[in-house]
């Protein structure tokens, strides 16, 4: 069992910045891939950045390539998004979860297990 919960979202202004974080319990985070996905007022939730259990593999959608990094640390039990650049489109409920597998498959929103209660981002124009 894993529980996630989501830190550092907020209010920023067109071209600002945000670093979100995502606590996790239980021993066996470095076992999960885990991955944020964010979730738009009317719109599907849709995959936005995954990293495998060694923080070797990452991936991203094409809409944060280049502006948004992904990144973890198993000692912390703890992954973050860094979020550069971000325009009025990233405004979403941002979510984070864990899943059991360490390839491809984490870019998939099916393929998750646990997820955490999701964390607000608003940027303004």
């Amino acid at each position: 069992q894993v529980q996630l919960v989501e830190s550092g979202g907020g209010s920023v202004q067109a071209g600002g910045s945000l670093k979100l974080s995502c606590a996790a319990s239980g021993r066996t985070f470095s076992s999960y891939g885990m991955g944020w996905f964010r979730q738009a007022p009317g719109k599907e939730r849709e995959f936005v950045t995954a990293i495998t259990w060694s923080g070797g593999t990452t991936y991203y959608a094409d809409s944060v390539k280049g502006r948004f990094t992904i990144s973890r640390d198993n000692a912390k039990h703890t992954m973050y998004l860094q979020m550069n650049s971000l325009k009025p489109e990233d405004t979403a409920v941002y979510y984070c979860a864990a899943a059991r597998y360490d390839d491809v498959r984490i870019t998939r929103r099916n393929s998750y297990d646990y997820w955490g209660q999701g964390t607000q981002v608003t940027v303004s124009s």
